[in-house]
């Protein structure tokens, strides 16, 4: 048996996936969650061989999953499971110890085909994103990612550098160089860019 932990913040999407993971013989879906943490917690719990999760969730996300089970030196292997088509995102899984990394669209078999590939050892990359992925470089360091993140949701520079700590030169000498990096007219233009493509 496969044993499995599900993680996606949409209940109806959740629960359709369960239901889709259940009807296959060889699988046994411990647990699901619906945010990063939870998601973190049945992992730690359960030591499923595999974690089926979205990518962009409250709390932790997909990616943020991803590096803590590989930092914990955990045997799960991960695999992504999103709406999300952007190469800078798959590079960033893949970076992160991702195993699998397929798009919601796709027929149900192919995804049980996918979770068992994984499972014997190999990956399951959708060939799309596959080719795309090598395009082009992230030129965002991990700390101006951050930093942008926060800012595009709005928050003030004063409490991102609280959260970071960071001081708030630093914080505004990031944006700065992001903007730069991106070609954008300010840090919600740059934000934009940055997650249209995937580099969030």
């Amino acid at each position: 048996m496969i044993r499995l932990v599900l993680a996606e913040d949409q209940a109806m999407v959740r629960g359709a996936l369960a239901a889709l993971l259940r009807l296959e013989p060889d699988f046994d879906l411990l647990a699901e969650a619906g945010d990063g943490e939870a998601a973190w917690h049945a992992v730690r719990e359960h030591r499923p061989d595999l974690l089926v999760t979205d990518i962009e969730m409250p709390g932790l996300t997909g990616l943020d999953l991803a590096l803590k089970v590989q930092e914990s030196g955990l045997a799960t292997r991960v695999v992504i499971l999103t709406t999300f088509a952007r190469a800078g995102y798959l590079r960033r899984a893949l970076d992160a110890g991702v195993r699998g990394y397929l798009l919601k669209d796709a027929p149900s078999a192919q995804l049980a085909q996918a979770l068992r590939q994984v499972q014997a050892g190999g990956r399951a990359i959708d060939p799309q994103l596959a080719v795309a992925a090598w395009g082009e470089d992230d030129p965002l360091t991990e700390r101006e990612r951050q930093v942008l993140r926060l800012a595009g949701e709005g928050v003030k520079s004063a409490e991102i550098a609280e959260r970071l700590h960071l001081s708030q030169g630093t914080v505004r000498n990031y944006l700065s160089e992001a903007i730069g990096k991106l070609g954008a007219a300010n840090r919600i233009e740059a934000y934009r860019t940055a997650r249209a493509k995937g580099w969030l």
